[in-house]
């Protein structure tokens, strides 16, 4: 890994739309590169369905280990509805990855864009910026492919630890008080089913045993049906969530729906050492090769990327870099900027010259 201003991301690509997103965030990494005095050294493999039809693997062993010694791993959509394993389950390398690498820490922001249209009455007025923080290692995910299954019945395991768990409220505390130095409430909410599963009120026990140790930060505690209802009625209430695994991957596709839609939407999954920065929708085959793919949140992917390089590398220009990034994607979607899925008529080119221009 590098110690200076020289970067090396791995980029892959994916599948579907993937490449075609992929391409403008990196371009607009090359915008940002010179004036933020970084380097950035791009090395690209694949992974996902295409591999897995071409190798019989969905990421190659070589690929995990260029991930390895890369600084950060910047990840398309990958996976299609059509190629799937022998238990027909999808080809998920991003899934894979935060195995490999203990990405623990599903980071999801929901910020809303201004000219964006979001489906909430009064969001345009109110705003909407919240996080949703997903578990992204146990859970009911530490299940998958170990499930049973006979004639009569099929089960699965739910998994929480206090390792994990215990890591994933300090790194949710932390990102609490950066956002409150940054202007937000900086308010934690833990979500969970504590009322009726042991394993949730053992996690719940874990989160008010971290909360005492940052008496700074406002701690909540809500239940996950309840939690939804919520953010459907008054999501400018919210400022950060942790739950678990499942429950944050439900709850971040609802928050993405809150601010415009997948294509607006994007993630990060941070372990101890390494990073993965990913849009947070999927591959659609269906626009594949139209040119209609909405490369924002890939852009807004690569400055979460940025971000988080400045927070853990103390890396001089990354911060002011990725700030850069979000001013111009929220510059050119006010002056009125409008992809396909809202109805408009910019396409992946439109949308990427006009952030290219804005920076």
């Amino acid at each position: 890994m590098s110690s200076t201003n020289s970067l090396h991301i791995a980029v892959l690509p994916g599948d579907g739309i993937g490449p075609e997103v992929m391409a403008p965030a990196l371009e607009v990494l090359r915008k940002v590169e010179a004036k933020a005095g970084l380097a950035f050294r791009f090395t690209e493999a694949q992974a996902g369905a295409g591999n897995y039809l071409a190798t019989g693997v969905s990421i190659a062993e070589s690929t995990i280990r260029l991930c390895e010694q890369a600084d950060v791993i910047l990840l398309g959509a990958c996976g299609l509805p059509s190629v799937r394993y022998p238990d027909n389950t999808e080809i998920a390398p991003q899934i894979e990855l935060r195995f490999h690498f203990d990405l623990y820490a599903g980071v999801r922001p929901a910020r809303l864009i201004p000219g964006v249209p979001s489906p909430i009455v009064g969001a345009a007025e109110r705003g909407i910026d919240f996080v949703v923080v997903r578990e992204s290692t146990e859970g009911l995910f530490a299940s998958m492919g170990k499930g049973v299954v006979t004639h009569e019945e099929a089960r699965e395991t739910l998994v929480i630890t206090r390792k994990t768990s215990e890591r994933l409220f300090n790194f949710s505390f932390k990102l609490a008080e950066r956002r409150r130095a940054r202007g937000r409430s900086g308010i934690l909410g833990c979500v969970d089913k504590a009322n009726v599963f042991k394993a949730f009120a053992y996690f719940r026990k874990i989160f008010d045993e971290v909360a005492e140790l940052h008496p700074n930060v406002k701690a909540e505690r809500l239940y996950i049906d309840a939690c939804a209802l919520m953010l459907v009625k008054r999501p400018w209430d919210f400022d950060v969530l942790v739950t678990e695994n499942m429950f944050g991957d439900i709850l971040s596709d609802l928050a993405a729906g809150l601010i415009g839609g997948m294509g607006m939407a994007p993630s990060a999954d941070i372990g101890d050492r390494h990073a993965v920065f990913q849009p947070c929708h999927g591959t659609a085959p269906d626009i594949m090769g139209q040119g209609k793919a909405n490369p924002t949140a890939m852009i807004l992917s690569a400055a979460m990327m940025l971000d988080w390089l400045a927070d853990t590398r103390g890396i001089e220009g990354a911060a002011e870099a990725a700030q850069r990034i979000e001013q111009a994607v929220d510059k050119v979607y006010a002056s009125g900027l409008k992809p396909f899925e809202f109805g408009g008529s910019a396409g992946t080119v439109e949308v990427t010259k006009a952030v290219l221009e804005a920076l």
